[in-house]
This record gives structure tokens, sequence and C-alpha cells, in this order.
């Protein structure tokens, strides 16, 4: 119905039908088949069907739109299609359009990978192809050498285990093989090596024991053992340095048990008469410390006896040779003192020569005798009876071995060296092992540590047992 309530005409009538009629199509958003070539065909339709002034049909050409989901191709050059739909006079025309990059030519197919010959860079859980072949893997870059800053000081050379004579001992040295071990032993198990080290007074010692080269590459434990103590409160006058060098029985499974054994016993026997033996040595009582330590040194040798007979052995099988030093901390006392028993060496470095102190072994390097008053007071075992010990109550046991006693008055710039038979052996028979400890000793000043360790270790061809040294550098 028009607005002066007029009927409608019947081709009005058809075209609102045609829009709003519930039979028709849903042209309206979200609807499956809106789309622009719909809603075109609609317009067509109610323009064709005429207005309400029944204009004339006009025909139209209908141009398809690109689909833009897919990319636009152009045309050969001279193939574009013409444009015939007629501009509407309520728009702009458009502009004209950008003109287009050229096309990228297409990408070069990839080359295949191909590892280097040798390298396998399958996954781990990839089966092989193939005849298994060698992983390698580059190595890695060497790290950057620091660059050298003109006028620095050069780094400390390190101390070198040297060698005497003309070619190195068969075995090589550095340890190769540790000794063997079980749950019940563990408390004997002894390092390889033992270094130590003090001053006191007027002298500086250095003191260290080293497992031979033979025991390190058969991987036999260190038959020899060393004490390093220091007896009586400080270092005043009363104090008391004790130095022992013990060397186990050469073929017993339990050597070094009893070498440690006799260290340890004959460290407590000086421990518990340490006062009167300090007094003896500042006074030179030299008959009392005489007699005093061989008693001392019988009662160890006794205890050895009798832990043989608890272990069901021999008692050459649990002995071991031992060797003493007794240095007061008394500056102003410069009684060395020396006792013991079995194999070893006592040697003096004085104005550039060694002298064999050894009071029962003879000595080729210029043995020392007594001397008279003016000179040095050497005291030596002559195997006379001496009256009971004042520092024990036990009857004395004699040791397998004559008992040993020196006692000797030091100079300035004297090295008193105490030694195991290790090193006593080379020091006797090899001359070229002795001028080079006394080229490297002749200095005022002591080694230190490191360097006092690899001056012991100087190695000798034929000589590959144990090597436990004591040195004392007189200031």
């Amino acid at each position: 119905m028009s607005q002066q309530g007029e009927k409608p005409a019947a081709d009005e009538d058809d075209w609102w039908r045609k829009l709003y009629d519930d039979a028709a199509r849903d042209t309206g958003p979200g609807s499956e088949t809106d789309s622009l070539d719909d809603r075109f065909d609609s317009a067509s339709d109610a323009v064709g069907a005429g207005g309400a002034g029944g204009g004339a049909d006009h025909p139209v050409t209908v141009v398809p739109l690109p689909d833009p989901r897919l990319p636009e191709a152009d045309p050969p050059p001279g193939k574009r299609p013409a444009r015939h739909a007629a501009p509407r006079p309520d728009r702009a025309p458009d502009p004209p359009a950008a003109p287009q990059p050229p096309p990228e030519p297409p990408p070069a197919p990839p080359v295949p990978h191909r590892p280097p010959a040798g390298v396998d860079e399958r996954a781990p859980w990839e089966a092989p192809v193939g005849p298994p072949r060698p992983r390698t893997f580059a190595a890695p870059p060497p790290p950057p050498v620091p660059p050298a800053v003109p006028g620095a000081p050069e780094p400390p050379a390190r101390p070198v285990v040297g060698h005497v004579g003309d070619r190195p001992p068969t075995y090589d040295a550095e340890p190769a093989s540790l000794p063997l071990s079980g749950p019940d032993d563990l408390d004997g198990t002894v390092p390889d090596t033992v270094l130590d080290g003090a001053r006191y007074g007027t002298y500086t010692l250095r003191a260290a024991s080293v497992r031979g080269d033979s025991a390190r590459f058969r991987g036999e434990p260190r038959r020899d053992a060393l004490l390093t103590a220091r007896f009586g409160a400080g270092a005043g006058d009363a104090a008391l340095v004790l130095v022992a060098v013990a060397g186990g029985t050469r073929g017993s499974d339990v050597a070094h048990l009893a070498a440690a054994d006799a260290c340890r016993w004959i460290g407590g026997a000086v421990a518990r008469s340490h006062a009167r033996l300090s007094d003896d040595i500042r006074a030179g009582r030299r008959g009392d410390l005489k007699s005093g330590l061989h008693r001392l040194t019988d009662r160890t040798y006794g205890k050895l006896r009798a832990r043989a007979a608890e272990l069901g052995l021999d008692p050459s099988a649990y002995s071991a040779g031992l060797g003493c030093l007794l240095l007061s901390a008394d500056p102003d006392c410069r009684t060395r003192v020396f006792f013991g028993t079995g194999r070893g060496g006592l040697f003096r470095l004085r104005d550039g020569a060694w002298q064999d102190l050894d009071p029962v072994l003879p000595a080729p390097m210029g043995a020392v005798e007594e001397e008279g008053p003016g000179g040095d007071r050497l005291t030596m075992d002559l195997q006379i009876t001496t009256p009971p010990s004042p520092y024990e109550e036990s009857p004395p046991q004699e040791p397998a071995e004559p008992f040993h006693f020196r006692a000797s008055v030091a100079r300035t710039g004297d090295t008193l060296l105490l030694c195991g038979s290790g090193m006593a052996e080379p020091m006797r028979r090899e001359p070229e092992l002795a001028g080079e400890l006394a080229r490297r000793w002749a200095s005022d000043a002591p080694p230190g540590l490191p360097a006092y360790l690899a001056d012991i270790q100087l190695r000798t061809k034929g000589y590959a047992d144990d090597r436990t040294c004591a040195a004392v550098w007189e200031a």
C-alpha cells in the first residue's frame, strides 16, 4: 500500500515478495550462500524488473571478480580484458593500478648435505646403514697462548730428578703401581713419599723418605720408615728434636710394619726421657748419653721380638735397622748425637768434602778418628760393659746388630747427613753421587723441601732401594 492508500501495482507487489517473502533466499550476514555474485544477481533482478517509474531495461555486463584466496596471475601482455561496466556518476573513477614488480626467479633447488668422510651424523635412534665405521670427533682448539710481556720475569724452573752415570737406571723415576691392600691391613698402608723439615737454633733440618724405583715398579710398599718429632714445650733450652730412620728386612712381607714399629717405640722411649737426655746433651755427658741410649735401643728391639712372637714369625723377619739423631733446640748447644744399630750411614760435608762418621763400618771416604780436646769430641761404642741405665729399669736385651753411638760438635757451614742403607751404599761406592750432592749443597743456604727431595732422589744405576735421609745444615 502506498502512502495515499492506493493498492500497489502488480509489478511492485512482485518485486516486494522477491525481497521480503519468507520463501526468498536469505542474503543477510551469516548466510552460507551470501557472496558478491549473489548480491549482484539480486540487484540485477531488482533493477531489471523495473522501478516505480517503470524504466526501460539496460544491458548489464557481469565481470567476474578474482578469488581473494588465490594469487592473482598477470595475463600475458596485450591480453588484458577491458572493463565494460558503466561508471557510476556519484563515484570517482578508480585510480590507476600500480605497476606490478617483475616476477622473482624460482629458487634454486637445495643442495643435499653430505657429511665429511668418516663422520656419522645419524641420530642415535637411527639404525646404521652398511658396515660400521669408526666415529671421529673434531679436535678441540688449542688453548690461547698468553702474549709475552716484555721485561716480565721467567717462571722458576721446577726441581728435576736427574741421574749420575753414563745412562739412567732401568726403572722409571716416577711411581707406577700402588701396593696391594686389603680390608684388614689399611692401618699398615704407607705413602710413597714422606717429606718434613724444621729450623731451630743454628740449624735447619730437612728429612725425606722415598720408595725405591724397584718397589715402585713392582707395587711393593716402602720398607723404610721416618720419624721427626720434637719433645718439650716451646723451642726453649729443654726442647729436644728426634730424627729416626728405620729400614725393614729385605724380602719380608711385614718389613714396613717392623720399621714403623721401631720408629714409634724408640720415639716413645725418648719422649719419656727427653728432659734428662736434653740436660746430658747440653752438659756434654757423653758417657751417660751412650749408656742411656744403648738401653733405650735394646728396649725397642725387645718389643720387636715380642711382636714377632705374637705374629708367629721368626725374630729376624720382624726386625729393622735403626739410626737416630738427637738435636737440642738450644742455640748455644752444637752437640749432635747419633745412635742406632744395623746398616745405615752418617756423613758430614765439611769444606766441600764428605767424611764418613759411622763408628763401626769402615769408610773409604776419609774416615775421621778420635780427636783431641781441640777438635771434635767423638765417642764410639768400644763394646765396653756399661752400668745400669738411669732411663730404664728393665735389663738390657742385646739387638742382633752392634750398637752405634757418636757425638760430635758442629761447625758453621757443616752439613750432617743421616741415611738408611739405600742411600748409604751408593754414597760409599759411587763417588760421582757424593760429588754431585757436595756441589749442590755447597752454598750456605739450605735447599727448600722440593729441591731437597729432588736431590736425594738423584738416581744411580744399580741402586733401586728406598732412600731415606735427614740432613742438618749448620749456620
